[in-house]
């Protein structure tokens, strides 16, 4: 299933559609910064930032265990393969899944800060589930006998079946503890710029739904896509060195009921990340494959957008994005864009960490 795939189905639901990073998804929320204020002291904010969020893989949440009444209320917890077979619990990971509340990993995510057109400072993020949602993905494609291969055949489930019930269950589990997360990291970068969040616009985009179009009822799975229902806001990003904007899902019949009312979740990547850093033997040295964006490359690019930049490599460089506006301009029809927001802040893991997560 490629990133921006969307697939319905009135019986199926496919753990290998949804992915590994369960939940993964944006959240923007717009705050009553001064963007005056925002701009001048911008390296501190970043700063702190960086020093208070945790970035990378298998970070625990340096700021506070967050408690939430997810890690009491919900029966996926106790989640059993069925009668005949032995107890499957997700418990085991409650305690670990508690610890990374709120912490971002690497890759792909982000938190941003950003100012609007109307001189408005927003704070935005992406991120998902995890290892939480990762170990929930990998448990039920071991179980189907999936490989974890780009060839290997999908792994759909009769959503009325045991398994595919425990699925959706730990899914909607997995999707509830993406959201806390985002909230609370949104929280806390609002806290750190002294300042109130005035509105909030979030969505999953690898997660499946139950939706009605036209007379029936589908699961549909979108993996990399932005629900974009008529009237519905979303929130998509660029890179460090592009725009990103708030968007709002229109009614078209050629467009977006086709789709399922769906967009992108972001710019897309035209330049794969080994291709952008290049291939070093580690025991020899040798250069297998020659880097095609170096750090000063990406450097000149995001200080020409006047961009604080905190972590990230070159796999992550602008050169290796589509610019979003000539992208949103193929989507013409399906969403209008309320909002563009340029960059003045963009946080990631460093270059050093590699996220097996996959979004």
């Amino acid at each position: 299933m490629p990133i921006g795939g969307v697939i319905a189905h009135e019986t199926l639901v496919s753990p290998s559609g949804v992915g590994y990073d369960i939940g993964c998804g944006n959240k923007a929320v717009l705050t009553d910064a001064p963007a005056e204020d925002v701009r001048k002291n911008i390296a501190k904010i970043m700063d702190d930032v960086f020093r208070t969020i945790s970035f990378g893989l298998a970070r625990t949440n340096r700021d506070e265990v967050v408690e939430h009444d997810l890690f009491e209320n919900d029966d996926a917890w106790q989640i059993t393969q069925g009668a005949n077979s032995a107890a499957w619990r997700l418990t085991s990971l409650r305690d670990q899944a508690r610890a990374q509340l709120g912490t971002v990993g690497s890759g792909n995510h982000y938190v941003d800060i950003f100012e609007d057109e109307l001189g408005r400072i927003w704070v935005g993020v992406h991120f998902g589930s995890r290892g939480f949602g990762h170990k929930i993905a990998t448990r039920f494609l071991n179980r189907a006998g999936a490989k974890d291969d780009m060839d290997s055949a999908p792994v759909a489930l009769d959503a009325d079946s045991n398994e595919g019930q425990d699925y959706i269950a730990a899914m909607k589990l997995a999707g509830r503890y993406a959201y806390a997360g985002r909230d609370w990291v949104c929280q806390r970068v609002a806290k750190i710029l002294g300042a109130r969040i005035k509105e909030e616009i979030h969505n999953h985009h690898n997660f499946a739904w139950r939706e009605k179009h036209g007379d029936k009822h589908y699961w549909v799975v979108r993996k990399g896509a932005t629900p974009a229902f008529p009237g519905q806001k979303g929130f998509v990003g660029g890179s460090m060195g592009d725009v990103s904007v708030i968007i709002e899902g229109v009614d078209n019949p050629e467009v977006a009921r086709q789709s399922f009312y769906s967009t992108v979740h972001g710019a897309g990547r035209v330049m794969g990340r080994m291709e952008a850093k290049g291939k070093v033997d580690r025991k020899t040295g040798e250069v297998k494959r020659p880097a095609r964006v170096t750090e000063e490359m990406m450097m000149e690019w995001v200080h020409r957008e006047g961009v604080e930049l905190r972590g990230a490599g070159v796999d992550e460089a602008p050169q290796c994005y589509k610019r979003l506006p000539e992208v949103l301009g193929e989507h013409v029809g399906s969403i209008k864009i309320l909002h563009t927001l340029k960059p003045l802040g963009v946080a990631m893991a460093g270059k050093e960490i590699y996220d097996p997560y996959k979004d």
